[in-house]
């Protein structure tokens, strides 16, 4: 996803140090294999590349990708080899074809797969449903009414489900693709985490939107997150889940409890996306479905240009 309207296209941090090993997937984890690296491959939008989160370098400036976003600490974690092209404000568009950003374009993020690739995580959807028009439309200048599902919702029915309904499909043609691609790599379709509370009104105005329209937002996450989980399903990959562990972690819990930061953000990080503690949350997540290795991985540090 990606804030685009309120601070830009984000920053991207390039090249991603990941500390090497020697394993190949296997039973519910990673398993040794002497003598080769584990290629790890992560593609996706801003909930993946971290905008805002140090650091960054200018692979290209524009995807802001931080060297702290979750496949960086997923790969340290299990001693795997990265390749992050993740870019914020990608669609699933931007996965085939370059996208333009401020010192790109940033590679078509399926270009980066091969048959080596062992793991790849991909984390996309919310821009192709509008993510960030649909939270500017749904401000509510004071906490009364609902503006959000006045605007969308009306006798031809739900606009935002529709956008993820027809997000479906194209998010299967990637599955599709990356199974092509990389045909023995462990695929791992990444959801998003909770951006307002499980119950409640919200906090308006720290997260400007009205009390009544707070149970609809939460629940066209939920429709997201469940498209995503059954794309997954139908495609054979696994759908990670980071929408539960960061229940109590959303936007409106306090500053060092949440992994979302708010509309105005107090840490390093773009409006309405994660922070450095959400990615670490995050990473907890993909590090579990991905698999503990093995046995411990070797001292030694790899680094692929993203």
């Amino acid at each position: 996803m990606t804030a685009t309207g309120w601070a830009g296209r984000w920053w991207r941090g390039g090249a991603v140090a990941a500390v090497a090993a020697a394993f190949v997937l296997g039973g519910a984890g990673l398993a040794a294999r002497a003598g080769d690296d584990v290629r790890y491959v992560a593609l996706g939008d801003s909930y993946t590349a971290g905008p805002g989160i140090p650091a960054r370098s200018a692979d290209p400036a524009g995807c802001g990708r931080s060297d702290h976003d979750y496949p960086a600490i997923t790969a340290a974690a299990l001693g795997l080899v990265l390749r992050d092209v993740s870019c914020g404000g990608a669609t699933t568009e931007d996965l085939w074809a370059p996208q333009p950003v401020p010192g790109g374009p940033n590679v078509p993020q399926l270009a980066a797969l091969d048959d080596t690739a062992d793991v790849v995580t991909v984390g996309i959807g919310g821009n192709d449903i509008g993510f960030a028009k649909i939270v500017q439309a749904c401000v509510a200048v004071a906490p009364v009414g609902q503006p959000c599902q006045d605007r969308f919702v009306g006798p031809a029915g739900d606009e935002v489900s529709r956008r993820i309904r027809a997000t479906g499909p194209k998010v299967a043609v990637v599955l599709e693709e990356i199974r092509r691609r990389a045909p023995t790599a462990r695929i791992h379709l990444v959801g998003y985490p909770a951006i307002l509370p499980e119950q409640g009104p919200g906090c308006w105005p720290v997260m400007p939107f009205a009390p009544a329209d707070v149970p609809y937002l939460r629940a066209k996450q939920r429709e997201l997150n469940g498209m995503l989980a059954g794309e997954a399903a139908a495609a054979g990959a696994a759908y990670v889940d980071t929408y539960t562990p960061s229940i109590g972690h959303d936007a409106c819990a306090l500053p060092l409890l949440r992994w979302i930061e708010p509309v105005v953000p107090l840490a390093a990080a773009a409006p309405v996306h994660p922070s450095a503690t959400g990615m670490r949350g995050m990473a907890r997540a993909v590090t579990a479905a991905i698999g503990p290795p093995a046995s411990a991985p070797q001292a030694g540090l790899r680094l692929e240009l993203g």
